[in-house]
């Protein structure tokens, strides 16, 4: 009976310990601790999965962590958690105080670049190269590891641009699965899978008109093979790069089968790799759906619409669109900054064009928004998906930030509903002659309305710009919420005995306010309370701070919502407890009013 050499391994030290022909074995060992792990607790999968015979090879081939590794985006990074001395909390992988589902400088020194967004390895890395070279060691080895639909993005070509006219020891691995979390699309990925075909002649090679040292592409799931190159590149000196081929989902059939769905399963059989059903009868829609239902549905009607995502065709549900009007439905790749200028572009020729993006993402695009968007007024419709807490992700993928980087950039609308009727209806409204460019963010995970597409698809109604609404009369207090988070705060009312004393106003639009309602308000309310799920400084909060300051109102004003703090992982209603927005510590609010 063989030993098991996972368990023995605490280090990539004691990797290098093992003979070469042991990789195999730790390569299906590590396979299955992943599966067995990630199919109860949840997680990336198939990323990490397709890479663990290079990511073997990384550890024991190279001197980590004195040479510096960077893994892009860092969905495939699990294996390497495990092997730098992360095996034993693994378990704890994207929980509550437990390790995070991303490389993370601040939690191993063998993470040598915080990651979470795509296309950044390059760069990194490079800078790192740089940095040694000026500190006078030449002999340190700089390794980014981006995928095939990374490296589409701008900044990837920019950091290899660079890269190519320097003397740095850097190497570039290419790992090709031709997916992303949705099958990678445009020319490069056609490009690509003609090199794996040996349809390209290599004096045409692009990546050595860059000046790269160019290998491959070589199988990247045959442990040998890998190593052997990774051996050979390792005493070269100047920019190289690595194209391997490998196959996410790699050692379970049913992730290799569906990669778009076993790239983030949830739960499922870790023997057969059968999906676990959740029981999602009679639930109230997914927002996402609300959205591209919805939008699939205008666009049926109206021929001018059209559609944008950069590489999120199935996260956003444009993917019902692209299905039925393909000609109208675009998935850009990893390109947030293209995706903006593309649809400024159509929105001058009169197309009424809904980007598609999520909050966390549009960060990357924001000179696009204010220069090419909404400095010549163009009405295009940001529909940004995952906005405020979005979980198990943690700090790179929370959508805190939109509501105040957006909010003071002029001719900008900005709206977040409080349920799907209004996500609709603002769609609706959106495509009917708004005169600015709008940006419409609404939350990952599900609605309140469970029969909402029985009772309400397809009956739109128009939303005036800039009105607010009362939920609930009140005579001391009133609370402003912004969003879906104002579900919690009517629970929490719904749950609070008498609170005849506390009003409630909807105030969906973040901007314009509604002045003439905040004027009222503020002539009849001693204190005042503000819920948002952004971020407390910059946010809805802080325009009515702004507001009762222009007009010298004296009124107490609290502001709740996210913390001036990078908030980590847990589940959604976990991080509302500790944000104090949840149900529970607004009725705590509320009660001491």
């Amino acid at each position: 009976m063989k030993s098991n050499l996972l368990e023995h391994i605490h280090t990539p030290a004691d990797l290098r310990q093992l003979d070469e022909a042991q990789l195999p074995q730790l390569a299906q060992e590590l396979r299955a601790f992943i599966i067995d792990i990630v199919s109860v607790k949840e997680g990336h999968l198939g990323a990490s999965l397709g890479v663990i015979e290079l990511t073997i090879a990384l550890h024991y081939v190279f001197n980590t962590p004195e040479d510096a590794l960077i893994w892009d985006v860092g969905h495939q990074a699990y294996g390497h958690k495990i092997l730098t001395g992360r095996r034993e909390n693994f378990h704890t992988n994207r929980q509550l105080n437990g390790i995070s589902g991303f490389p993370k400088r601040s939690e191993s020194i063998y993470d040598a670049f915080g990651v979470g967004h795509s296309s950044t390895s390059i760069s990194a890395a490079l800078g790192m190269a740089i940095a040694s070279n000026l500190n006078g060691d030449f002999e340190k080895q700089h390794i980014a590891v981006i995928g095939d639909a990374s490296i589409a993005s701008g900044m990837a070509f920019e950091g290899l641009n660079h890269a190519g006219v320097t003397n740095a020891n850097l190497l570039v691995i290419l790992n090709d699965n031709a997916i992303g979390i949705d099958p990678s699309v445009g020319a490069l990925k056609n490009y690509l899978t003609a090199v794996k075909e040996g349809k390209n002649p290599r004096q045409n090679n692009m990546i050595k008109s860059l000046n790269f040292n160019y290998s491959g592409p070589i199988d990247g799931n045959d442990i040998f093979a890998v190593t052997k190159e990774l051996k050979r590149l390792q005493k070269i000196k100047g920019p190289k790069f690595l194209h391997v081929i490998t196959t996410k989902g790699k050692g379970l059939h049913q992730a290799e089968q569906d990669q778009v769905k076993y790239h983030a399963p949830g739960k499922f059989d870790a023997l057969t790799g059968e999906i676990i059903p959740k029981f999602e009868e009679n639930l109230p829609p997914k927002y996402q759906d609300v959205f591209g239902l919805t939008i699939l549905d205008l666009a049926q009607k109206n021929k001018k619409i059209i559609g944008i995502t950069p590489a999120m065709p199935s996260g956003s549900s444009l993917k019902f669109m692209m299905d039925a009007l393909p000609e109208r439905a675009f998935d850009v790749g990893i390109a947030e900054q293209h995706a903006v200028t593309l649809a400024a572009g159509m929105a001058t020729q009169g197309m009424i064009v809904y980007c598609n993006i999520y909050s966390t993402f549009l960060q990357r695009a924001y000179d696009q928004v204010i220069h090419d968007v909404a400095l010549q007024n163009l009405p295009v419709v940001f529909c940004l998906d995952r906005a405020g807490l979005v979980g198990e992700d943690g700090a790179t993928h929370h959508g805190v930030f939109d509501i105040a980087y957006l909010r003071c950039i002029p001719n900008l609308i900005i709206y977040a509903p409080i349920n799907e009727i209004a996500l609709q209806n603002i769609l609706y409204t959106a495509q009917s002659g708004l005169e600015h460019p709008i940006a419409i963010r609404y939350p990952r995970g599900r609605g309140v309305i469970q029969d909402w597409k029985k009772e309400h698809f397809g009956h739109y109604q128009k939303i005036e710009t800039g009105k607010a609404s009362c939920i609930k009369n009140g005579s001391k207090v009133a609370v402003l919420s912004s969003g879906t988070i104002g579900n919690n705060v009517i629970t929490a009312l719904d749950e609070i005995e008498n609170p005849e004393h506390i009003a409630h106003y909807d105030f969906a639009f973040v901007k314009p306010l509604d002045e003439k309602l905040l004027h009222e308000i503020f002539q009849n309310f001693k204190f005042i309370i503000t819920v948002e799920d952004g971020t407390v400084i910059g946010g809805f909060g802080s325009g009515i701070l702004e507001f009762a300051a222009q007009n010298n109102y004296q009124s107490t004003i609290k502001t709740v919502g996210i913390p001036d703090e990078f908030i980590g992982q847990g589940t959604v209603n976990q991080l509302q407890q500790y944000c104090e927005i949840s149900v529970e510590t607004l009725k705590s609010l509320f009660l001491s009013y």
